[in-house]
């Protein structure tokens, strides 16, 4: 088995494992470097290199842009050349300084693999099927917690259970939805509030949040911990139906995704006046 070959494998068992890693391939090289064109590696956020791409000279200059392609989940073209190079400077291409004697030059392109966020389903609300099928569609990883279902109740999820806690080996959830609308509630925000879930999106009426966080509090969770949920959930496009209430919860868990959960932003969409109230 060849080092590329090698590189490949281990990609395969980090990307089924969810480990935060980039592929890198050697895209062009010039005389003399030791990496050649095609060869590929697998670097993980840590900077454990897996596979070929050149000696020494060139891996801080791979380490520091996969930590950056991971932080931004951006791809980026680097070029590791002699200061003299005379083509430095081009548009799209981060050079860095070639400090080996050889004055070599490696072109390579660094493509990370971040996993697919999670978020976590507590319920079988009407609209809960709806958001567990676009949340997917939309590129998260769906877990889907639902007493009185069953897994093909929700084709695109990865992982099912007939009740509102989740197995210890799952995926820890970045965010959670309860779509229960009166049926286990406090059962359904227990669980996602004993989770990491960084806020939960909770389909119910402002007067219902206030109730379940006064039940909450009493029960000795933190001010901090109780602002994580947001009701009503979503983002306030007039929402009516089943499905466009999923329709705008999974707007706000993109948001959530794409601005960070938590931030003054989403908490002022979550809590502007003139919202529509979901559930009871």
């Amino acid at each position: 088995m060849s080092e590329t070959d090698d590189a490949l494998t281990e990609l395969e068992r980090l990307r089924a494992e969810g480990t935060p890693c980039a592929l890198v391939t050697v895209v062009r090289a010039i005389a003399p470097t030791s990496g050649k064109p095609g060869q590929k590696a697998v670097v993980t956020a840590d900077g454990r290199i897996h596979g070929w791409i050149g000696g020494g000279c060139a891996q801080p200059a791979v380490t520091k842009s996969v930590t950056e392609a991971l932080d931004d989940g951006e791809p980026r073209l680097i070029r590791v050349a002699p200061p003299e190079c005379a083509e430095k400077g081009q548009p799209g291409v981060v050079d860095f300084n070639m400090g080996c004697a050889s004055r070599g030059t490696l072109d390579l392109f660094i493509e990370p693999m971040r996993p697919k966020p999670v978020v976590r389903i507590h319920g079988s609300a009407p609209g809960a099927r709806h958001i567990a099928d676009l949340a997917a569609r939309v590129g998260f990883d769906v877990q889907v917690l639902a007493p009185g279902t069953e897994p093909g109740d929700y084709p695109n999820i990865t992982r099912h259970a007939a009740r509102y806690e989740a197995e210890e080996d799952w995926p820890a959830p970045h965010w959670a939805v309860v779509a229960t609308q009166g049926q286990g509630d406090r059962k359904a925000l227990t669980a996602a509030l004993q989770s990491p879930a960084a806020a939960v999106a909770f389909i119910a009426s402002r007067r219902k949040r206030a109730h379940q966080l006064e039940h909450f509090a009493g029960k000795g969770y933190t001010d901090e911990r109780l602002a994580a949920i947001h009701a009503p959930a979503g983002v306030d496009i007039g929402a009516k139906t089943p499905e466009e209430i999923a329709l705008s919860v999974v707007a706000q868990l993109v948001e959530w995704h794409r601005r960070g959960a938590g931030t003054a932003s989403t908490q002022a969409i979550s809590t502007t006046t003139d919202r529509v109230d979901h559930g009871n």
